[in-house]
């Protein structure tokens, strides 16, 4: 055994379990390097994850959008800075030598292309006038498709009677039955699903809203002027009589006493004549319907003493008055022409009553049309005058 052992000394071999712990150390020392990698491979992917969270919670925040995945060819800085921010990957930034203290908002190709322009949040429309009567008028919610007014416009009949005299009938009053049928109104506008994803604001409410506004105006002329065919009946369409001779079924009217204008003297006479032409229990809570060119006319007035019939409103929401009585503006009323019945007086609350359904209804359709989208909207409302003796009206004519 000595020998042996001398032997492989001599020719440099070592014992045999020296190799197998080399072996293992290099192994040990190669499985530490690549565990040190992928360390190193990791800690790069989680601080990318890190920054993509960050710009994304960013964006998110401010309301900016999101870089296109798909950048055009035709702008290359923006191709790279999207790959830079999507994945790390900063060789296309390296290449263009693209560095954020060169990029600006002037030139197109150096940031321009990634600042969007800001949009307005709303869109700005042309204000227009939507005062209707409703706001002075009998408004009911009705479930129907009809609304019956019932309406007692006779005397009963009555006499003195002494305590041995036989008893004779007397009138028996008469009821009569106004009815008021309830219209649609509708309309269908349409927008594309692209303009419905990529707009920078509420389409959808932006149409409603216009969509409610049209409706509003719509009717409020009906109430006015509508002649009752598919739509409300306006208390502008009933017959018209002097009211010395006024009848039921129409509506009487007093004379200015100057064809297309007041007149020449004692203009504000007309306005009187046409207050006390109301019976004294309507009158208590009438209220003027004129248009904004009839109430610059109307405002110059002076009575005897110098004083202005008009008098403004001093507190906020609040109508301006005339004779003390409120004014509603409605812009529907004729303007004062030659035989235009352009001032209207009375209890509206009594004259005219306005029946609709409690909702508005718009029905989004993305299916019928497609790639654009319909907005159905509906709306059922009806109006008819229900006591013609609550309103009168103010000629512009000689008789």
């Amino acid at each position: 055994m000595k020998t042996e052992t001398k032997a492989r000394a001599a020719t440099g071999m070592s014992d045999g379990p020296a190799p197998v712990a080399e072996v293992k150390t290099a192994l040990a020392g190669f499985l530490i390097e690549i565990k040190g990698f992928q360390d190193e491979v990791k800690m790069k992917l989680q601080q990318q994850e890190e920054r993509l969270t960050m710009l994304h919670a960013k964006n998110m925040t401010t309301g900016r959008p999101a870089l296109s995945a798909a950048a055009h060819d035709e702008a290359p800085h923006q191709k790279a800075f999207a790959a830079y921010l999507r994945s790390g990957d900063d060789d296309g930034l390296r290449s263009l030598a693209l560095e954020g203290k060169a990029l600006n908002t002037q030139v197109s190709a150096e940031g321009g292309y990634l600042v969007d322009p800001q949009t307005s949040e709303a869109i700005r429309g042309v204000l227009k006038a939507t005062a209707s009567i409703r706001q002075i008028a009998n408004v009911v919610n009705v479930e129907a498709t009809t609304y019956d007014v019932l309406v007692d416009h006779s005397e009963m009949g009555s006499g003195w009677a002494s305590e041995t005299a036989n008893l004779t009938e007397t009138a028996t009053p008469q009821i009569d039955r106004i009815s008021i049928p309830l219209h649609e109104l509708s309309a269908m506008p349409k927008a594309s699903q692209r303009l419905l994803d990529d707009s920078a604001f509420d389409i959808e409410g932006w149409l409603a809203q216009r969509i409610a506004d049209k409706f509003a105006r719509a009717e409020a002329a009906a109430f006015v002027t509508g002649d009752g065919l598919d739509k409300p009946k306006g208390f502008l369409a009933h017959a018209k009589v002097a009211n010395g001779a006024w009848a039921w079924g129409g509506l009487g009217y007093v004379a200015t006493g100057n064809d297309g204008d007041f007149a020449t003297t004692n203009a504000s006479d007309a306005v009187v004549d046409l207050v006390y032409a109301l019976d004294a229990e309507y009158r208590a809570n009438g209220a003027f319907v004129m248009n904004s060119k009839t109430a610059g006319a109307v405002r110059k007035m002076k009575d005897a003493d110098g004083r202005f019939l008009w008098s403004d409103s001093l507190q906020a929401g609040e109508p301006a008055r005339l004779m003390g009585y409120p004014v509603l503006i409605a812009e529907d009323m004729p303007d004062i022409a030659s035989g235009t019945y352009a001032v209207a007086f009375g209890d509206f609350k009594y004259g005219y009553t306005v029946a609709e359904r409690p909702d508005l209804r718009v029905l989004r359709d993305p299916f019928s049309a497609k790639p654009h989208v319909l907005f159905y909207a509906s709306k059922r409302v009806g109006g008819d005058v229900s006591d013609f003796a609550a309103i009168k009206l103010l000629k512009f004519a000689a008789s």
